[in-house]
């Protein structure tokens, strides 16, 4: 996939997740998240990124998230947690298949006796887009990951600005909802 449809698509992802996405994280169990008061925005070397207008949504969204969460971000050389996100878009086919459930056929001895079971079937292809958001933290005296979380979802290419937005937020929400972590001891 090019480039450009990478970066039209991850637009069309990035702003249309909603509530629906798939979630998954994955931390640290020996950080101490309560040492973890400030962030820095760093960029993953050769990672995809979108354009920069939907990386500032991106950013937005989580940036909302993380101050409901005490975090502070700053621009300075100093800060606790380095975060860094990636995109992806992949495409897939899915088939979708119906049956009517009747048709018209012989009946006994080769006379037609109307409708019976069986049916005919109908099968249609569509290609759809399925995007992610990958977020990376990292400690960053020791510049180890201490938690990572993914979220995933089909894109809904039809949505509005005002709706992609409002879903993105609510994704990185869901994204962001077991941070910091609770760790067991």
């Amino acid at each position: 996939m090019g480039k450009r449809l990478v970066f039209a698509a991850a637009f069309v992802l990035l702003a249309a997740m909603a509530s629906a996405q798939d979630v998954s994280y994955n931390f640290d169990q020996k950080a101490d998240f309560t040492k973890f008061k400030t962030y820095k925005w760093v960029e993953k070397k050769d990672a995809e990124q979108p354009d920069p207008l939907t990386a500032k949504q991106i950013t937005d969204a989580i940036d909302k998230q993380l101050a409901t969460k005490g975090l502070t971000k700053t621009d300075g050389a100093t800060a606790d947690l380095l975060i860094a996100y990636q995109v992806a878009v992949t495409k897939e086919k899915e088939a979708t298949t119906w049956n009517t459930g009747y048709a018209m056929g012989p009946g006994w001895g080769g006379r037609y006796y109307g409708a019976y079971g069986g049916g005919m079937s109908t099968t249609t292809t569509a290609t759809i887009y399925i995007g992610a958001v990958n977020l990376d933290m990292y400690d960053a005296a020791t510049k180890t990951l201490v938690w990572r979380g993914l979220a995933s979802k089909q894109i809904d290419t039809g949505a509005k600005p005002d709706k992609r937005q409002k879903n993105l937020d609510k994704g990185m929400q869901k994204l962001l909802k077991n941070y910091p972590p609770v760790v067991k001891k």
